[in-house]
C-alpha cells in the first residue's frame, strides 16, 4: 500500500491503463458526488465488503478513497492482506479532492 498525495494519486491514475478506482464511502456520502469511473463498496458493510473484494481482479492497480483517507487506508491494508498487490490510498480523501466530480 502506498499513501499518495492528491497530486501523486491523480497523476499516477491518469497514466495507469490497469487502474481501478474504489470508493469505500457510505451510501449517504455518495450524495456529495464521486470521482469519475469509481466503483463503490462501503467498508462498513463488514463481511459483505470482504465478499465484494473477493470478486475483484487482484491483478489490477487499486486507487482507493473515502471521505478523509482513514477508511481507505484501512481498506488498502485489508486488500493487501488478502492478496491485492497494488493499492494506493488517497491522502486527505474525497473532501480534499480537487479533480473532476461526477454527480
Amino acid at each position: 500500500m502506498a499513501d499518495l498525495s492528491q497530486e501523486e494519486w491523480a497523476s499516477k491514475l491518469e497514466k495507469d491503463p490497469n487502474a481501478f478506482i474504489l470508493d469505500v464511502r457510505t451510501e449517504e456520502e455518495l450524495e456529495d458526488g464521486i470521482i469519475p469511473k469509481a466503483e463503490n463498496i462501503d467498508i462498513y458493510l463488514g463481511q459483505e465488503f470482504m465478499n465484494q473484494l473477493e470478486k475483484l481482479d487482484k491483478s489490477k492497480n487499486y486507487y482507493v478513497y473515502c471521505r478523509s483517507g482513514n477508511r481507505s487506508g484501512q481498506a488498502c491494508a485489508i486488500m493487501n492482506s488478502i492478496g491485492f498487490e497494488n493499492t494506493y490510498n488517497l491522502e486527505g480523501g474525497f473532501m480534499n479532492w480537487e479533480g473532476d466530480i461526477q454527480e
